[in-house]
């Protein structure tokens, strides 16, 4: 009974020591960790494609006007305007855009929400009709005493279509992921050209 006892500890600690060289090794060779690959840099003039939307950057810059399209900005205040064309592609009119561009830490705190408005007529974040290319200004009001950025860096965020999702068992588009970054240089006012493809 005794002899039997020991045989079973030594089994349960070759076990135990072999389980433990297993996961060191794998460990050391990088099981664990995972893997960040650098995000592709995306073409200021180009369209972007982020499954939900066709995005086209036009221009971005700075003014220090009251009023930008109609958002109303803190009095001595400037705010940095990003203009691109957007188009939806999905069958139905949304307004699922406000996540699409996330502002870069350097210039404004990327938990800062910017203003979405059509820039036709001014309207706070309208829903945008299929197949439609609309001209939207994403505002950000930039911190008192800030610099005026020569570039603007941001990351497009893509969204994959589902035709069923895993609770409701309805179609939509989910799992916003990084499609990229982009950089582009801000001008001295909303009299700027567009980037030209």
């Amino acid at each position: 009974m005794l002899e039997s006892a020991r045989s079973r500890l030594k089994g349960w600690t070759l076990a135990g020591i072999g389980t433990a060289a297993a996961i060191a090794v794998a460990g050391v060779l990088g099981a664990f960790g995972a893997r960040h690959e650098p995000l592709p840099v995306l073409a200021p003039a180009s369209q972007i494609d982020t499954g939900e939307w066709l995005l086209r950057p036009l221009k971005a810059y700075v003014t220090a006007e009251k009023y930008a399209y109609g958002t109303l900005l803190k009095p001595g205040g400037k705010a940095l305007v990003l203009e691109v064309e957007m188009t939806n592609r999905t069958a139905k009119s949304t307004k699922d855009y406000f996540d699409v561009l996330q502002a870069g830490p350097t210039v404004v705190d990327p938990a800062t929400k910017p203003f979405i408005v059509l820039t036709r007529d001014s309207t706070m974040s309208p829903e945008l009709h299929p197949g439609m290319p609309e001209r939207m200004a994403y505002i950000w009001q930039l911190p008192d005493g800030a610099a005026v950025p020569a570039n603007f860096h941001l990351t497009v965020i893509r969204k994959a279509y589902k035709p069923r999702d895993n609770l409701y068992g309805l179609p939509g588009w989910f799992n916003p992921t990084p499609a990229g970054t982009l950089t582009i240089p801000v001008g001295a006012g909303p009299a700027g050209a567009d980037i030209q493809p």
